[in-house]
């Protein structure tokens, strides 16, 4: 398990290598990186800064992780999120999966990714000509996320 809360940058380059170097069960490996944009809901953004509460976010992240692992035969993952004041274009977040297949690595890299926008404790403050204003929660990213729920009843088939 990596999971890392920064200041920092990352190189993406460098965290690919290193997550899948010697592991030679690895066919398929899934990455994302989130930028900071310049315009978000019609409005131009000047800067936004992240802020979370340390040992929480570590916790939570680690929850998240631990369920993508559950679902997903995954031989590694990593989960990098920055904090602090980014500028458009500065890195946020970086998501590596790999398993043995692209499939698994696919799904759980969109899957934690979803879930990292609706469940992480970050709270993001953006900067615009008009001033300061706290993020709010979008309906796309909880419907995004709400397509990884399972149904309380669903139980795996013991025939599978």
């Amino acid at each position: 398990m990596a999971i890392r809360v920064q200041l920092e940058d990352f190189d993406v380059g460098a965290e690919l290598e290193a997550l899948s170097a010697g592991n030679h069960r690895i066919g398929g490996v899934a990455s994302f990186v989130g930028l900071v944009r310049d315009l978000a809901e019609g409005e131009a953004v000047a800067a936004m800064t992240l802020e979370h509460y340390p040992g929480m976010t570590e916790k939570q992240l680690a929850k998240i992780e631990a369920e993508a692992r559950a679902r997903w035969p995954l031989e590694d993952c990593l989960i990098v999120h920055r904090y602090g004041r980014l500028e458009p274009g500065e890195r946020i977040v970086l998501v590596i999966t790999a398993s043995a297949h692209r499939q698994a690595a696919l799904e759980s890299c969109q899957f934690l990714i979803d879930w990292l926008k609706t469940q992480a404790p970050f709270w993001k403050l953006e900067e615009g000509p008009e001033g300061s204003h706290w993020v709010e929660a979008r309906a796309s990213d909880d419907a995004a996320a709400a397509r990884w729920a399972e149904p309380a009843d669903a139980k795996p088939d013991a025939a599978e």
